[in-house]
């Protein structure tokens, strides 16, 4: 029987993983990655067999059930089966079903925890998600809503947050938009979607929330991120001056 390791691979570059990471992926059997994980990140386990199992907004992706199966039946040929998730592992990555599958399963299991996409983005921005006098909080989001649950049940706790993250978000910028309004946000509330965070291709662009559709639609595709807060106005007013330590092409809304 194998061990099966949940890894981080980070918000991109393969040089954010951690040490545990790389050593993990230098020895996996298999690894079964997301379709938001770097091609770079996937270059660290050459010896490795990869099995996509990915879930993008819009696209086919596996189902869970079929996951959490596929990750038994590998532990119990291979030594050392790595499931690589974006970020980290415990932050939306449905890891607490994986792990309950194989622990159910009597297999194994090690997190190694990785960079949430949040704080790759806000290294990118050269702002923090907190700030004395305009954020003591942070909340992080995801827009997608289980059965029964209200379409906009997530604006709730983003109507209340000093700083918001939203996950998984920029294929919804309209209705989020909307859910954020609705909640009392007010239209003006600076915004930023951070494209590729951390990537050569990394695109940043500065709006507000009233203006997120249409900022939306400038993107490229790539794995995006909407952060809300005060502590983003300086961008908008700036034009979007970032570090030049923020890889990428950089656009202003």
């Amino acid at each position: 029987m194998g061990k099966v390791y949940l890894v981080g691979a980070g918000p991109g570059a393969a040089d954010l993983l951690t040490l545990r990471a790389a050593r993990v992926l230098a020895r996996a059997d298999v690894v079964f990655h997301d379709s938001l994980v770097d091609e770079s990140v996937l270059d660290m386990a050459p010896q490795a067999r990869r099995v996509a199992v990915g879930k993008r907004c819009g696209q086919l992706s596996t189902a869970q059930h079929f996951i959490n199966r596929q990750l038994v039946d590998a532990a119990r040929r291979h030594g050392c089966v790595v499931r690589l998730k974006g970020g980290d592992p415990m932050l939306f990555g449905r890891a607490q079903e994986e792990i309950s599958a194989l622990l159910d399963a009597g297999i194994d299991v090690e997190v190694v925890p990785g960079i949430s996409a949040a704080f790759g983005a806000s290294a990118a921005l050269g702002r923090s998600l907190t700030r004395r006098g305009l954020s003591r909080s942070v909340v992080f989001l995801t827009p997608a809503v289980g059965t029964g649950e209200r379409p906009h049940a997530w604006a709730d706790a983003a109507r209340g947050a000093e700083t918001a993250v939203l996950y998984m978000a920029s294929r919804q910028a309209e209705a989020i938009a909307g859910g954020l309004l609705a909640a009392g946000v007010p239209p003006a509330r600076p915004a930023v979607l951070v494209e590729d965070a951390t990537l050569p291709t990394q695109r940043v662009l500065p709006t507000t929330v009233a203006r997120l559709p249409e900022t939306a639609r400038q993107l490229a595709g790539g794995p995006a991120l909407i952060l809300v807060g005060e502590v983003y106005a300086e961008l908008i007013e700036q034009g979007a001056q970032l570090p030049a330590q923020g890889a990428g092409q950089i656009a202003a809304a």
